[in-house]
């Protein structure tokens, strides 16, 4: 089973951010937590900053692989292009959001990414991610 995991804008600073909404542990040291706990997913990991090149990831993954989990951050709210990506690939995505989205601002209430998602998984933390494996092996 192919996994891709595609983390949107400041999610390469997890641990450093704002430890009391997002934690004091990187992605990079969760990532290779879920990899041991999940050996039989060969995955992929992709961080950018950069909408234009999260579009090219996801169209990159989204012909050949069986999930993709996407937390396109700040861009939820913002691009209807990601939202476009994510309906024009085969493959299911999993939208997570670390924090609680709704219990923040007006704005993030809006998604342009869960009506074109499989399903969302949203302010469990680093555990959405672990979440949204076990529904891709199980589904």
């Amino acid at each position: 089973m192919k996994i891709a995991i595609i983390n949107g804008p400041n999610l390469n600073l997890l641990g450093r951010r704002e430890p009391d909404v997002y934690g004091v542990t990187s992605f990079e040291q969760f990532y290779e937590g879920l990899k041991k706990k999940f050996p039989q997913v060969q995955f992929s990991y992709f961080q950018s900053n950069v909408e234009g090149e999260l579009i090219n990831e996801i169209q990159r993954v989204g012909f050949d692989h069986d999930g993709i989990i996407f937390n396109p951050g700040g861009y939820t709210h913002t691009s209807i292009a990601i939202g476009d990506a994510v309906a024009a690939v085969k493959t299911p995505v999993i939208e997570v959001h670390i924090s609680n989205v709704h219990a923040r601002e007006d704005f993030r209430k809006i998604s342009y990414i869960s009506g074109k998602a499989a399903g969302s998984i949203i302010g469990l933390g680093l555990k959405g991610y672990e979440l949204a494996v076990e529904w891709f092996i199980t589904a």
